[in-house]
């Protein structure tokens, strides 16, 4: 069944919050962060939608923060999208949002999609950035082209608006608010699932992964040799932090998957990062463009970089690093 919302009788943001395990994902928090920054511009209200077993524990977590109205759909079912699908849409045709904001993570992915088509609607993956337009648009912005643009994405004729967004490209905000928060509770318990949960695999936590580090030393393609990098991995240790690098080095085989940073690898907000010898490609700033420090060290004085770092230093890795490293050994 498809379902058609009209763009003048819809009003409303509304945040998937992705709940398993009484646990609520990061994302989620960011994401209404995000919300609050444009109801400013729309003068719309915010509203969230969670599902799963013992749902209404997030009642406690939205305290203070900026919401009208919350949706608690309980499910003993693990996530199951069709399943999930029928509580959101409940929600929707209930409150009828101009736009729906979705994490991007495996299970938003799932979701978002199937949401979507149900209401012959658009949807924007991976966004970076979010507005408002003039005529109340969400104004979708992601890298386009392999990253080498970004492009502004808009659905002009349909409602809702959805869009996926990774974890920590948006700024949470505190919860200060003084809002009285409705809660409604709904139960799917009783919907019925064409798929069938055979076994749950817990994912394995990374010790080694560089998207909770509070320290990232990055090398880009200004390092010469791949034995280069033997040098950035010691500052790292030495700094406590840990080594990352840019697209361009994967490609050449010379780091992994893992340690690289940007939409198509990791996306990152240490407290710190000096980056060495990285241009600034669109792709690779859209994954760690909310750190709040950025050092930034390059040869190249117009390298992209240097418009996000807070301390842009034209110089030459090969001068810097080596003398770095021998006065934090001493």
């Amino acid at each position: 069944m498809n379902i058609n919302l009209e763009k003048k009788s819809s009003k409303g943001i509304l945040v998937y919050f992705e709940f398993f395990e009484n646990k609520i994902h990061p994302v989620s928090f960011e994401l209404l962060g995000e919300a609050y920054r444009l109801s400013e511009k729309s003068n719309e209200p915010v509203y969230v939608v969670a599902i799963g077993k013992n749902v209404k524990v997030i009642k406690n977590a939205l305290k203070g923060y900026p919401v009208k109205s919350a949706y608690f759909y309980e499910t003993d079912n693990y996530f199951q999208p069709d399943i999930y699908e029928k509580g959101v849409s409940d929600c929707i045709n209930k409150i009828k949002p101009s736009t729906v904001l979705i994490g991007g993570t495996a299970e938003g992915r799932a979701l978002a999609p199937r949401l979507a088509v149900l209401y012959k609607t658009g949807l924007t993956a991976d966004c970076t950035e979010l507005d408002i337009d003039e005529n109340g648009n969400l104004v979708q912005i992601r890298p386009a082209f392999g990253g080498n643009i970004m492009a502004k994405i808009v659905t002009e004729n349909t409602r809702p608006q959805f869009a996926t967004v990774r974890e920590k490209v948006m700024k949470p905000i505190k919860p200060v608010f003084s809002y009285d928060i409705e809660y409604i509770i709904g139960n799917i318990n009783n919907a019925k699932s064409y798929m069938k949960v055979i076994n749950i695999e817990k994912e394995d936590t990374d010790e080694n992964s560089i998207t909770d580090s509070k320290i990232l030393v990055v090398a880009g393609r200004g390092v010469k040799k791949k034995e280069d990098l033997n040098m950035l991995r010691e500052l790292a240790m030495l700094l406590g932090g840990k080594f990352a690098s840019s697209r361009a080095l994967v490609e050449k085989g010379w780091t992994t998957p893992k340690e690289q940073i940007g939409l198509s690898g990791n996306t990152v907000c240490p407290e710190i990062m000096i980056t060495f010898g990285v241009s600034g490609t669109v792709q690779f700033m859209a994954g760690m463009k909310t750190t709040p420090n950025i050092i930034a060290v390059n040869t190249d004085a117009n390298a992209r970089i240097f418009e996000i770092a807070h301390y842009p230093i034209c110089a030459d890795l090969y001068d810097i690093v080596p003398e770095l490293i021998k006065n934090l050994k001493a």
